[in-house]
């Protein structure tokens, strides 16, 4: 392969978009977005979502955005960055992937790298990003093309850890790809970038990584809805448990999980694995104690609406957060919907405010607070946080479902708001 003199970025979201800005900074990058708007935003040094890292080295960069997959004869190192969603049944959308695996064929030229970064399957890379790729292209992967593997790993929001600085894992088709592919990476992060024995171990990592997560959220809200029987702190308690400074790493119940990582990978896993005869049991359970979280939520509300006599037909509540994360504008599998679909079910009338997303949303705080009899935290954005009782009392709300226990119970209980957090 000669040497790496320019990059596609293929999928400029939040994870794409990241790396193509990181990539402009050593290389000619181009990035590639089916979407014109996005492509139209970024060519004009403009975030398309809320990214302040991103916002600004776009004032400042090379990358050059485009919906023209024909550029992908000039590079030498090909990113797939699209999504990668579960359907309603929660089996793997891989749909974004093969279609980016067809535009990208048609183009394809010898010696080139591919790397697929979207969340995938043990499987996928070898069962179909390969074989598309081969029959769009005409090539023969591993030998006049190469193909690898690099699960993403990043984490918006956070002004410590970003794509420049997260270690990596790294697995590829051959020996010959996996040398261009960790050439690459090292030549752009200033972390570990660590080889993997196969395609497969690498996407196994990311799956890996999520359910590890998953279960031990889990387990906090299965902690959560015990406790609330129990007259227990969950918060308290594991506060506590973290004070060990070994063997224990502390996780958070909450209203529901969301993001784009998170609740859907470990389905990835989950299905694969039943696909080749075995049952995951452990992680299935998981996944149902999670997605029953909004219910429980809203079964907390009318429990303290029975206290105060307050019938739920026709009640308002109000609803504050969309995102599925404190301070961003990403609302991708966001819990707060099915709170939303819970409370509509129950025949509440809903009003929904977020600072950070348009859809959905009233136009201000007051707008949605005015009238409510109750309301629920799903998202602990700053601007919710600091919320205190007299700032809802003077609306008349009389009860508070602190969905991301990010209130101050004390001061709520003192007066005369009826609150209750997840677990606490």
């Amino acid at each position: 392969m000669k040497e790496i003199n320019c990059v596609n970025i293929v999928g400029l979201g939040y994870v794409g978009l990241p790396l193509a800005l990181l990539s402009a900074k050593k290389y000619k990058t181009v990035g590639i977005d089916t979407n014109k708007e996005r492509v139209a935003k970024i060519n004009a040094k403009q975030s398309p979502f809320l990214d302040n890292r991103a916002a600004n080295e776009l004032a400042d960069t090379t990358l050059i955005a485009t919906t023209n997959f024909s550029v992908i004869k000039d590079a030498q190192v090909i990113v797939i960055c699209v999504p990668t969603p579960v359907h309603e049944d929660y089996q793997p959308n891989l749909e974004p992937v093969i279609k980016a695996c067809e535009n990208i064929g048609q183009y394809l030229t010898k010696g080139q790298l591919v790397i697929l970064e979207s969340t995938v399957n043990p499987g996928v890379c070898e069962d179909i990003v390969l074989p598309v790729l081969e029959r769009t292209s005409g090539l023969e992967a591993g030998k006049d093309f190469y193909l690898a593997h690099c699960p993403e790993r990043i984490n918006p929001g956070d002004t410590n850890w970003n794509v420049a600085n997260i270690p990596r894992v790294v697995g590829s088709l051959e020996s010959k790809g996996l040398e261009i592919a960790l050439e690459f990476y090292r030549s752009l992060i200033g972390a570990q970038i660590k080889p993997m024995g196969s395609l497969k171990e690498a996407e196994a990592v990311k799956v890996v990584e999520n359910s590890f997560r998953d279960v031990n959220i889990a387990f906090v809200n299965e902690l959560a809805m015990s406790f609330t029987k129990l007259g227990i702190d969950v918060v308290n308690v594991i506060e506590g448990a973290a004070s060990k400074p070994f063997a224990f790493m502390p996780h958070f119940p909450g209203c529901g999980v969301g993001g784009h990582c998170i609740p859907v990978d470990p389905y990835y896993l989950i299905e694969y694995a039943r696909q080749n005869g075995f049952q995951h049991d452990f992680l299935s359970l998981a996944r149902k104690i999670n997605n029953q979280m909004p219910k429980f939520t809203v079964d907390l509300l009318i429990s303290k609406l029975a206290e105060k006599n307050i019938p739920l037909l026709g009640t308002k509540v109000s609803l504050l957060g969309l995102a599925y994360k404190p301070d961003l504008d990403d609302d991708r599998e966001s819990p707060a919907y099915k709170v939303l679909e819970q409370l509509q079910a129950h025949g509440f009338v809903v009003s929904a405010y977020d600072p950070y997303i348009v859809k959905g949303s009233e136009k201000s705080i007051e707008e949605a607070l005015e009238g409510a009899k109750a309301v629920i935290i799903t998202t602990s954005h700053n601007i919710f946080k600091n919320l205190k009782p007299e700032d809802l009392s003077k609306y008349g709300v009389e009860v508070v479902i602190d969905g991301r226990n990010c209130l101050d119970k004390q001061s709520f209980a003192q007066n005369g708001i009826a609150y209750q957090g997840i677990g606490r």
